[in-house]
Protein backbone atom coordinates (compact mmCIF):
# COMPACT_ATOMS: atom_id res chain seq x y z
CA UNK A 1 0.00 0.00 0.00
CA UNK A 2 1.41 3.19 -0.94
CA UNK A 3 0.73 6.99 0.61
CA UNK A 4 -0.20 8.64 -3.40
CA UNK A 5 -2.60 10.31 -4.05
CA UNK A 6 -4.28 12.04 -7.51
CA UNK A 7 -4.24 15.28 -8.92
CA UNK A 8 -5.69 16.97 -11.75
CA UNK A 9 -3.91 19.67 -13.70
CA UNK A 10 -5.66 21.94 -16.22
CA UNK A 11 -3.60 22.57 -19.05
CA UNK A 12 -3.16 23.33 -23.12
CA UNK A 13 -4.04 20.35 -24.67
CA UNK A 14 -0.87 21.18 -27.11
CA UNK A 15 1.72 21.11 -24.09
CA UNK A 16 0.12 18.25 -22.47
CA UNK A 17 1.11 16.42 -25.98
CA UNK A 18 4.22 17.66 -26.27
CA UNK A 19 5.40 16.88 -22.62
CA UNK A 20 3.51 12.96 -22.67
CA UNK A 21 6.11 12.61 -25.86
CA UNK A 22 9.04 14.08 -24.28
CA UNK A 23 8.22 12.10 -20.83
CA UNK A 24 7.80 9.01 -23.45
CA UNK A 25 11.13 9.76 -25.57
CA UNK A 26 13.04 9.76 -22.57
CA UNK A 27 11.34 6.65 -21.09
CA UNK A 28 10.25 8.07 -17.81
CA UNK A 29 6.56 8.21 -16.13
CA UNK A 30 4.89 11.79 -16.19
CA UNK A 31 4.24 11.60 -13.11
CA UNK A 32 7.84 10.87 -11.78
CA UNK A 33 8.95 14.08 -14.15
CA UNK A 34 6.10 16.23 -12.12
CA UNK A 35 6.96 15.10 -8.84
CA UNK A 36 10.49 15.87 -10.04
CA UNK A 37 9.73 19.39 -11.04
CA UNK A 38 7.58 19.78 -8.11
CA UNK A 39 10.83 19.02 -5.41
CA UNK A 40 12.82 21.18 -7.28
CA UNK A 41 10.07 24.31 -7.00
CA UNK A 42 9.96 23.42 -3.57
CA UNK A 43 14.06 23.72 -2.85
CA UNK A 44 14.05 26.66 -5.26
CA UNK A 45 11.59 28.33 -3.04
CA UNK A 46 13.25 27.79 0.05
CA UNK A 47 14.88 31.61 1.37
CA UNK A 48 17.49 31.39 2.06
CA UNK A 49 18.90 28.09 -0.04
CA UNK A 50 21.45 25.92 1.70
CA UNK A 51 24.00 27.37 -0.42
CA UNK A 52 23.16 30.87 -0.39
CA UNK A 53 22.86 30.07 3.94
CA UNK A 54 25.76 28.49 3.31
CA UNK A 55 27.72 31.07 1.71
CA UNK A 56 26.30 33.41 4.32
CA UNK A 57 27.84 31.43 7.13
CA UNK A 58 31.15 31.95 5.61
CA UNK A 59 31.06 35.60 4.94
CA UNK A 60 30.31 36.27 8.17
CA UNK A 61 33.08 34.12 9.21
CA UNK A 62 35.78 35.62 6.91
CA UNK A 63 36.34 32.66 5.20
CA UNK A 64 36.54 32.35 1.67
CA UNK A 65 35.98 36.02 0.74
CA UNK A 66 38.13 38.00 -1.49
CA UNK A 67 38.91 41.70 -0.71
CA UNK A 68 39.40 44.37 -3.59
CA UNK A 69 40.36 47.94 -4.03
CA UNK A 70 38.18 47.67 -7.84
CA UNK A 71 36.12 45.94 -9.48
CA UNK A 72 39.16 44.72 -12.32
CA UNK A 73 41.47 43.81 -8.96
CA UNK A 74 38.13 41.35 -8.06
CA UNK A 75 37.73 39.89 -11.32
CA UNK A 76 41.48 39.41 -11.54
CA UNK A 77 41.21 37.53 -8.32
CA UNK A 78 38.54 35.48 -9.08
CA UNK A 79 39.81 35.05 -12.78
CA UNK A 80 37.24 36.31 -14.43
Amino acid sequence: MTNETQMSIKMEPELRDQFMAVAAAHHRPAAQIICDLMRLYIADSEKPNALTADTIRQGLKDEDVFHASSESELFKQLEI
